[in-house]
């Protein structure tokens, strides 16, 4: 990580600023798998803490969150455990997937980073963003950006004025080959700026 952080501050002074302000990010790793995958679904389009008293809730539930168990259970328990519609659809998406073998998982770790999002895009529901952050969390790839992501987007408009796609692409290809922890970087700099860490 040392390496990672000693190439991007000598790339960017944003980011050595950040760093020297805010301090060094921690860098997340969740477990691979259908349940991250769900997680990451619940969290599209809401804040963090939202997403996650829902993960909660499904898991105090069920007690453990498989395929089987989301696509046997009824809409109405999801939505017990405060998933609105869409997002059941989507988790119940997910898991026929899962068990028709369509997505495998534990085979992620040998398959390239385009073999893994060609699987994922084709849940309903799931796009670039979701996709991007099971990349970066479950399985640690070096070099995501998601620029879907509205905290990345705001602080890129804030610290580098970047006013379109095509300029955050500019700004984040200077990080290559390290732009997820850039990203984190950004994160965390977005969070600490509004007292949320």
């Amino acid at each position: 990580m040392q390496q990672a952080i000693e190439f991007l501050i000598s790339k960017d002074t944003t980011l050595q600023f950040i760093l020297e302000n805010f301090g060094i990010p921690t860098i997340q790793k969740r477990e691979e798998g259908f349940a991250s995958m769900c997680h990451i679904i619940l969290e599209q389009q809401v804040s963090i803490a939202s997403a996650k008293a829902c993960y909660v809730k499904l898991k105090n539930y069920f007690g453990e969150i498989t395929p089987q168990i989301i696509q046997n259970c009824s809409d109405e328990e999801l939505r017990n455990c405060g998933l609105s519609r869409q997002k059941t659809i989507y988790l119940k998406d997910l898991a026929s997937k899962v068990i028709a073998n369509e997505i495998n998982f534990n085979h992620f770790s040998v398959k390239s980073e385009s073999q893994i999002r060609e699987e994922l895009i084709k849940i309903k529901g799931v796009g670039n963003w979701s996709i991007e952050v099971y990349l970066m969390f479950c399985l640690q790839s070096p070099d995501i950006i998601p620029l879907g992501d509205i905290a990345i987007k705001n602080t890129l408009i804030e610290l580098y004025g970047c006013q379109t796609i095509e300029e955050m692409q500019q700004v984040s290809d200077n990080w290559k080959p390290f732009r997820t922890l850039a990203s984190f970087i950004i994160w965390h700099y977005y969070l600490k700026k509004r007292g949320k860490i």
